[in-house]
């Protein structure tokens, strides 16, 4: 009879030791796949007591910061930029400095209409920073010319970098809203 007690032992004692390894093999109880790796998918008490610090690392990306664009409007006249203007493939670009100063042009401005420009850059200080158009904005499908120019500098304290074309209705606005400032050969 001493037999059988110590075989109901072994057999509790072989039940309560599986009781306990099992949850840490089973999948769905936030333990590892039975070959040894750690579950693929977390618990709903893992992923809601967890929240990455702010020195965590993830996968995701930040979102890229908005650039700060100059107010459509009036403005303060201030601006020193570069512009180029080609007329045509093959053919030489030319170069403009212009430079505002309340909407006054400076002796070092290198322009063919600088009056002209700088008073446009203040009525409207978003003048060179035309929206992009987005996949909803319909633009025509019109060839304005093979005309192209470059504007980088800075206006009323924004940095400017944007280029112009008439490669379709939309291109075509904005060159023809900035066309003060793209100078006589700019001028289409």
């Amino acid at each position: 009879m001493t037999d059988r007690p110590r075989s109901m032992r072994k057999t509790a004692l072989a039940l309560l030791l599986a009781a306990t390894l099992l949850p840490a093999c089973s999948p769905d109880q936030g333990g590892g796949s039975p070959s040894g790796e750690p579950s693929a998918t977390p618990t709903a008490s893992a992923t809601a007591s967890e929240s990455p610090s702010a020195d965590t690392e993830t996968s995701v990306p930040a979102p890229a910061p908005v650039p700060s664009a100059a107010p459509s409007g009036p403005g303060r006249g201030n601006a020193e930029l570069s512009i180029i203007v080609t007329t045509a493939e093959g053919e030489p670009e030319t170069s403009y400095t212009l430079v505002c100063t309340d909407g006054v042009p400076a002796a070092e401005s290198v322009h063919p209409a600088a009056d002209a420009a700088c008073s446009a850059l203040k009525e409207n200080a978003g003048l060179l920073s035309p929206s992009v158009p987005g996949t909803a904005q319909a633009c025509t499908q019109q060839w304005g010319g093979p005309q192209k120019a470059t504007v980088t500098g800075v206006v009323d304290g924004v940095p400017v970098d944007t280029a112009f074309s008439r490669t379709n209705g939309c291109e075509i606005g904005s060159w023809d809203a900035a066309r003060d400032v793209l100078g006589v050969a700019g001028g289409a």
